[in-house]
Formats: C-alpha cells, sequence, structure tokens
C-alpha cells in the first residue's frame, strides 16, 4: 500500500471524490501544515492554525497509481485560487500536495508544470508531509453518513458527476 496526502479545499468534498476510485482502499479526513498540535475543527475554522484541511489516501498502486490520484485531484478541484474553493475561503482551503517521497514529488512538479504550460496559474503548494492530524470521527466519510446535509448536497454531486465523466475507467 502506498500513501498520499491531499488537500483541496473541503475534506469532505475531497474524501467523498477519492473513495469512489479503484484501488484506493482508505481514506482519513485531517489537518496538515500548520503550527498547532494537535487542532480541532473549531481550530482550523478560526483561520489561524495555517493547517489545510486533507485528506490521506491510502492506495494499491498496482490498481491506481499516484500520476492517476494527482490528475484527478487537478480536476476535482480548483488549483488556481488562492486560499479559495468556491464559498469556502481560508488557508484551511488551500490547494497542497505533501509529498512523501521524492518519485512523488516529481510527479506531482511534472503535473504542476504541465498545468502551468497551458497557461494556468497553478498555485498548489507543493511540500514534503508534516505531522499529520486526523479529524474528528464525526468528519470521517462524512458525505457517505450524511448525504443530505446542506452543503454536501450542494457542493459534493458536481464534483461526482465530474468524476464519472472524466474517469469512468477509475471507478470502482
Amino acid at each position: 500500500m502506498q500513501k498520499a496526502l491531499f488537500g483541496g479545499g473541503c475534506f469532505w468534498c475531497t474524501e467523498a471524490v477519492f473513495l469512489q476510485l479503484k484501488g484506493v482502499t482508505h481514506s482519513t479526513s485531517g489537518y496538515a501544515g500548520g503550527h498547532t498540535t494537535n487542532p480541532t475543527y473549531d481550530d482550523i475554522c478560526r483561520g489561524d492554525t495555517n493547517h489545510a484541511e486533507v485528506i490521506l489516501i491510502e492506495f494499491d498502486e498496482t490498481q491506481i497509481s499516484y500520476e492517476q490520484l494527482l490528475n484527478v485531484f487537478f480536476a476535482i478541484h480548483d488549483p488556481t485560487t488562492l486560499n479559495r474553493q468556491g464559498n469556502d475561503v481560508g488557508t484551511q482551503y488551500r490547494s497542497v500536495i505533501y509529498y512523501f517521497n521524492d518519485e512523488q514529488k516529481r510527479q506531482a512538479e511534472k503535473m504542476i508544470q504541465s498545468l502551468k504550460d497551458e497557461d494556468l496559474n497553478i498555485v498548489t503548494e507543493l511540500s514534503p508531509v508534516p505531522t499529520f492530524y486526523p479529524a474528528e470521527e464525526y468528519h470521517q466519510n462524512y458525505f457517505a453518513k450524511n448525504p443530505t446535509q446542506g452543503y454536501c448536497n450542494f457542493a459534493i454531486p458536481p464534483k461526482l458527476l465530474k468524476l464519472s465523466s472524466k474517469f469512468s475507467d477509475l471507478l470502482k
């Protein structure tokens, strides 16, 4: 098993997408990249911890590659808006890739550069994996547990539709 750590806005949205992919065996919503030890959701929402909402993905590289995960990551969020995804504003919603090794870093750099070559202003942060703090239990697999919650009902279905139309071959 391999791991990937991505932040692409609200972790409820990001997790809901990646859990649909074959080869993704587990996802944990959490916080990373800030200066507060053991942050809580309330801490993150204040916006002063510098942590991003992230998901830690465990995946079977024989079924899905890191490059394919990167392709999905860049397709399902806006990597051109700094500290913002839709109506969600703040550093906790920034676009970020935390890499576990030099190969992940190389692949992410290559993909970011290819998007920049298409004249996209990519603001995605690329950094080594920092300490990861799992979010509170009620955030885990949130969309599956709360499909009719207002925010989820508004924000997640368009991402899932995009996923199914662009990446149908990667779905479970």
